[in-house]
């Protein structure tokens, strides 16, 4: 876990490989590993197991998170390697993981919309990005998924994704060294390009919310290409896309 702290980095490191959070508090995160979910204290840097998550499933691992409006904790998972389906969408909610999805291979895109009518995830496979009604109790999706944005046909890949205040979402497209934005509608609306072709995640953050980061994947990639594009495996910062949202607590 990495973080900046008064223009410093911190670092805290773990057992096992950690993939999303979720603010349990001002000073504790919810945080996903490999095999389960962590309460983590940032003033002490102790973890505290909550529960397992396909712990007795050595194929898989924790991928997208995110924290819904309603005080829940969704979290994909997906095989080591990418396991064709082996992957699956969980939300945690007052004590209870519950899967959501199956036969997923790359969970991505974990979002809600601003006023907690739906969620949103993917599958970057299949690239399309899909949209579930949220009950407006507790937040557990109603029906069945739709198709929000199908990206087929441009050859983009979904990773990870966020909204912004004015409820649009932004993609980071694995492979296409950009962000893309779309409205509530699924419609595109502009990309940002960015110096790293493996774009991974995005979320806002800094003074008044009013930056865009997006963290970038350097593996699989040969050394040349590293060399010739330096930009990957780095964290960017954007101030020109907008005003984010702050993060909902979880519920434990």
């Amino acid at each position: 876990l990495l973080t900046r702290q008064d223009g410093a980095p911190r670092h805290w490191q773990f057992d096992e490989p950690v993939s999303a959070a979720g603010w349990l508090d001002d000073t504790r995160l919810l945080i996903a590993s490999a095999s389960a979910l962590l309460a983590f204290s940032l003033e002490t840097g102790q973890s505290e197991k909550v529960c397992a998550l396909e712990a007795d499933t050595p194929v898989t691992r924790s991928n997208d998170g995110r924290a819904d409006p309603f005080g829940g904790f969704w979290i994909g998972t997906m095989g080591r390697s990418a396991e064709a389906g082996a992957g699956a969408i969980y939300r945690y909610y007052k004590g209870e993981l519950r899967k959501l999805f199956g036969q997923i291979t790359i969970s991505n895109a974990i979002c809600f919309s601003p006023d907690g009518l739906y969620g949103y995830f993917t599958d970057t496979e299949t690239a399309q990005i899909m949209r579930v009604a949220l009950d407006q109790t507790d937040g557990w999706p109603k029906g069945d998924p739709q198709v929000w944005c199908d990206l087929r046909a441009e050859g983009h890949r979904p990773d990870g994704a966020v909204t912004d205040a004015d409820g649009n979402l932004w993609s980071a497209q694995y492979g296409s060294a950009r962000m893309a934005c779309y409205d509530p509608q699924g419609r595109f609306l502009r990309a940002i390009a960015l110096p790293a072709r493996n774009t991974t995640c995005p979320a806002f953050g800094g003074a008044g919310l009013a930056t865009l980061y997006c963290t970038s994947a350097a593996q699989n990639l040969d050394a040349d290409v590293l060399e010739r594009e330096p930009g990957h495996g780095q964290t960017f910062a954007v101030t020109e896309a907008g005003i984010g949202r702050p993060e909902p607590r979880v519920l434990l």
